[in-house]
């Protein structure tokens, strides 16, 4: 590996700290009684009194007798005063210092510190000349040197200069862009905060979280393409799953009032802005609840959720203000597209459908059942079109083989998919419990994969003799964390939320 001239004067660096008797890696515990930001939201609690803080040095300046340090903790960045006159007078040539006083001397005066070295600081708080929230070093230790230059990303006036902006190299090295970028790292909070008040809303409900198969037998629960694997020793293909559901549901059969699983799925399809072949998704099913149920719950849930994340329910995503207030519009899907295309597809066959359809730009129709068409005709005339938060119910019974036919509307199901900023954030069904009902459905999915649709779901014969031993009413929903995180950080594509995104190799 050819080395930079910054990586050898680091690593010579690196050797002249040994040298000198100093472990530049060293394995004892460091104590930390502050961070950065509570000493300066604090300053009145702190002056004056002794702290011990580490982080990683972001900047430097030697003045004569003083040095100024920049140190950036896990939470943020704090000024660092170092004098010569708190410090021994330097070595004589190839004399070894003997106390932590003499190492700091020859560190900080020689030069040996770097950006991006972690150092710990132990001295007391205090505000400089110029106003300064800062720390006094009394003592400074070497906790890690960093071999590589980091890249010095200036501010002016908020404004990023010099920046470490290219988006591969920022999802590629994730851990320099957190450093680096200012609000990335608090992007990652967010979601975790997110994820945080999901988890505290089901649990205050009473429901279980619980781990289901990544690996299965049957990709089912979803209608998508899924990944192939090899398991060596049952000698059989497994694949990593599409969705939760099935398993899930199997819990409710076995008499769970209600379960959550916040997971990784896996989806063999294409990656865009929007899109990455691994995500997450939240997925709960309560027993004796319905779709209009889980339509309210999940309207509070979001309102909650963006209180807890923003301190607010009003979120600007993109050139949008999008209100996650509650309660949200309610729209059946046919109305939707007659109410934004003029079409009313109720009253058309499946052939009159397709027709419209290739007027409408869909592609590829003819292996497409009425269900489909639907759909395809919904997103490409709709979906884009609902900013606020709507919830888009009533779906035809041939794209929801796992729903529960309408009470009230033959040949429709009561299954709902809130749409958000013209994305599906979510879906949602009244859950389907009739067994013959359900075998029935699976028949006529394994005819539209006939058809050549490749993302038409398989029979799981497991989970159909789970129902056979009943499931009560039971209402379904999954959300699609990744999506959700993008939202409530108004961030335009799915890489900015995922801390690894999937890349192509490296060349």
């Amino acid at each position: 590996m050819e080395l930079s001239e910054q990586e050898i004067v680091r690593r010579q660096s690196l050797q002249t700290m040994r040298d000198l008797g100093l472990n530049p890696y060293p394995a004892d515990e460091y104590e930390v009684t502050g961070y950065s930001t509570d000493i300066k939201a604090d300053f009145d609690h702190w002056d004056g009194k002794p702290v011990r803080i580490a982080g990683r040095l972001m900047s430097k300046r030697i003045m004569g007798k003083a040095s100024f340090i920049e140190l950036q903790d896990s939470k943020g960045r704090i000024q660092v005063y170092v004098s010569r006159d708190d410090i021994q007078a330097p070595l004589a040539e190839g004399e070894q210092p003997t106390n932590v006083e003499q190492q700091m001397y020859n560190v900080v005066f020689k030069k040996l510190l770097d950006i991006g070295d972690f150092i710990g600081i132990e001295g007391f708080v205090f505000r400089t000349q110029m106003g300064e929230i800062s720390v006094h070093a009394k003592k400074l230790t070497v906790l890690a040197k960093s071999l590589r230059p980091l890249p010095i990303v200036k501010y002016k006036d908020g404004v990023a200069y010099d920046g470490f902006n290219d988006p591969e190299q920022r999802y590629r090295q994730r851990y320099v862009d957190l450093v680096v970028n200012e609000g990335v790292k608090d992007t990652f909070l967010k979601r975790a905060a997110i994820l945080r008040t999901m988890r505290q809303v089901f649990d205050e409900a009473g429901y279980t979280e619980v781990e289901t198969p990544i690996l299965q037998q049957i990709a089912g629960g979803a209608s998508a393409r899924p990944f192939i694997t090899h398991h060596n020793t049952l000698d059989v293909d497994m694949y990593l799953r599409i969705a939760t559901e099935l398993y899930l549901k199997r819990l409710i059969v076995g008499g769970f009032e209600g379960v959550y699983e916040i997971g990784r799925n896996f989806r063999n399809e294409g990656m865009d802005r929007n899109h990455n072949p691994e995500f997450t998704c939240m997925e709960l099913y309560v027993q004796y609840k319905d779709y209009n149920w889980m339509m309210t719950f999940t309207e509070n849930l979001l309102e909650r959720i963006s209180i807890a994340v923003n301190g607010t329910t009003k979120v600007q995503i993109g050139d949008h203000i999008v209100d996650f207030k509650a309660p949200y519009r309610r729209l059946p899907i046919l109305d939707a597209i007659q109410e934004k295309t003029g079409l009313d597809l109720a009253s058309m066959s499946e052939d009159e459908i397709r027709v419209e359809a290739k007027k409408l730009g869909v592609e590829d129709t003819e292996h497409m059942g009425k269900g489909k068409l639907i759909d395809e005709i919904f997103g490409e005339t709709c979906e884009g079109t609902f900013i606020q938060p709507t919830f888009i119910t009533d779906y035809p019974v041939e794209m929801s083989p796992l729903t529960k036919m309408h009470r009230s509307k033959p040949g429709l199901t009561e299954r709902f998919e809130l749409m958000v900023n013209g994305k599906e954030l979510a879906n949602a069904y009244s859950e389907l419990n009739d067994p013959i009902d359900q075998y029935n459905r699976f028949v006529e999915q394994m005819k539209l994969a006939d058809k050549g649709d490749d993302e038409a779901m398989v029979i799981d014969h497991d989970f159909m003799r789970a129902l056979e031993y009943g499931m009560p009413p039971t209402s379904g929903i999954g959300i699609g964390i990744d999506r959700l995180a993008m939202f409530m950080t108004g961030q335009p594509t799915i890489q900015e939320v995922l801390l690894f995104p999937t890349m192509k190799p490296e060349a």
